[in-house]
């Protein structure tokens, strides 16, 4: 197995990303209608430096756009809102770590989305704890 073993494309992380999100609660994924999932290898220059990261490996996602608590009827047409994950920070991260890829990329997602909706950890916690990966 671990000849032929690689890391997932950015195309398969894309699709395990998918898979992950459809693995989420029913009632949590309605409520995420127009956020799109992007994947990138690493967040771009400007992203870190607006975050002040010490490298490119600090951040594993990022949500984008105006959260739900922040939103009004007023607002001029927004761009959609997006959820980046960066698959070599997390790829990194899994090296480390004694989880599996997917856990790991589903609690990077419900974070991200956990900032869409302005969600505490403990919100976040116990939709976690709903999904099987």
């Amino acid at each position: 197995m671990w000849t032929t073993a690689k890391a997932p494309s950015l195309a398969e992380f894309e699709e395990m990303a998918h898979e992950m999100f459809g693995k989420l609660p029913d009632d949590f994924r309605a409520l995420c209608e127009g956020v799109i999932i992007r994947v990138d290898d690493f967040p771009t220059d400007e992203v870190l430096d607006e975050l002040q990261a010490e490298t490119e490996f600090d951040l594993l996602g990022l949500f984008q756009g105006i959260g739900l608590p922040q939103r009004s009827n007023q607002d001029i047409a927004p761009l959609p809102n997006m959820i980046w994950l960066y698959r070599r920070p997390i790829l990194d991260y899994w090296a480390d770590h004694d989880e599996t890829l997917g856990h790991i990329v589903s609690h990077v997602l419900i974070h991200e989305i956990g900032h869409h909706f302005g969600l505490s950890d403990d919100d976040m916690e116990e939709i976690e704890s709903q999904v099987a990966d």
